[in-house]
């Protein structure tokens, strides 16, 4: 089986100088693309120059994660696509374990390796750590990471083929199931669209995996900085449209508004704490999602008309009732 690794790329030359070399060294024979969102910067041209064996896909203008990709997948020649930050180093060996995880399981649509953070190797990283679940409310949290708090990888998780999402930083999947649920939603922009397409894989039928013995380091906020407000606001956003889309239970609009009531508390927190930008940012969000609500609700009927699955609920229903009042700050603390 071979992999189509896509590394998605917008101005990152000294990312891709600091990190592209790991993934040639430890790739073999499975193929590297750099898709360019028009970057201005020599990030293509020094790609060409020192690793002639890459494929570029180059695109005219600057389309965010989701449409970005959505261009340079078409173009990828492989089934199995490994969609990677251009800030993550990977190690000896790391393909392997992901070959061997969709070749036993043809359940599995997506998967991730394990996340480990570049700035200190001894704990997780946060955008994906052990794997991905979701509260009731559509809260994400990991195995390894519940909000802001971050363990130490003591090998604690093995693999696992009922995660809710995979990380998008080091995203697997398979190509036919990914064009079969629509791709990624280009509204989204940045941010949670691999928290949609798993969701939607799921409910096509699919798993979400992680193949454990894959380890790859991970910077985190190369292209958009944690504390960034843009950041604020596409996560606050995209989590109410992944709802709306995602949410086929007849109490959805209850989770809908509860989950509204929640961004209020916390931007209010925002204002209180000195945080105008991200205050203004949750507004922002929630002001976006109403004048999208009439296309998202379209979508909702896309996806309804291919779920053949009925999915469970969440193992919890509320992350943040677990985090802040019972003071549960690791995972195998909730309950």
């Amino acid at each position: 089986m071979k992999i189509g690794i896509v590394i998605l790329n917008w101005n990152g030359l000294a990312l891709l100088k600091r990190y592209l070399p790991s993934v040639v060294q430890h790739s073999g024979n499975h193929t590297i693309y750099v898709a360019d969102n028009a970057s201005t910067d020599q990030s293509i041209a020094w790609t060409r120059e020192h690793f002639p064996t890459v494929r570029i896909i180059t695109m005219s203008e600057n389309r965010g994660y989701a449409g970005g990709y959505n261009v340079a997948i078409p173009e990828v020649e492989e089934e199995i696509l490994c969609l990677l930050n251009n800030d993550i180093e990977v190690t000896a060996n790391w393909l392997q374990p992901l070959v061997t995880l969709f070749e036993n399981h043809p359940d599995v649509a997506a998967a991730q390796p394990l996340l480990i953070d570049d700035k200190k190797r001894t704990h997780f990283e946060y955008a994906g750590a052990a794997g991905g679940y979701l509260d009731e409310l559509a809260y994400p949290y990991c195995r390894g990471r519940v909000f802001n708090n971050i363990e130490a990888n003591t090998s604690q998780f093995k693999n696992v083929t009922d995660l809710d999402w995979a990380s998008g930083a080091a995203f697997f999947v398979r190509k036919n199931a990914f064009l079969e649920v629509g791709a990624f939603d280009e509204s989204y922009f940045a941010h949670q669209e691999e928290i949609d397409v798993c969701w939607r894989l799921r409910h096509a039928g699919f798993n979400i995996a992680i193949a454990t013995d894959a380890v790859v380091y991970h910077l985190g906020g190369g292209t958009l900085e944690t504390l960034n407000p843009r950041k604020t606001f596409y996560n606050f956003r995209n989590s109410l449209f992944n709802i709306v889309k995602n949410n086929h239970r007849t109490t959805w609009l209850l989770t809908l508004w509860i989950r509204m009531v929640l961004d209020g508390v916390a931007a209010m927190q925002f204002l209180l704490t000195g945080k105008a930008a991200h205050f203004m940012a949750v507004l922002k969000a929630h002001g976006s999602f109403y004048v999208q609500l009439p296309t998202v609700l379209k979508k909702r009927q896309e996806v309804k008309q291919f779920a053949t699955v009925s999915l469970s609920k969440s193992r919890i229903y509320s992350i943040v009732y677990q985090y802040f009042v019972k003071k549960r700050q690791y995972f195998q603390e909730l309950k």
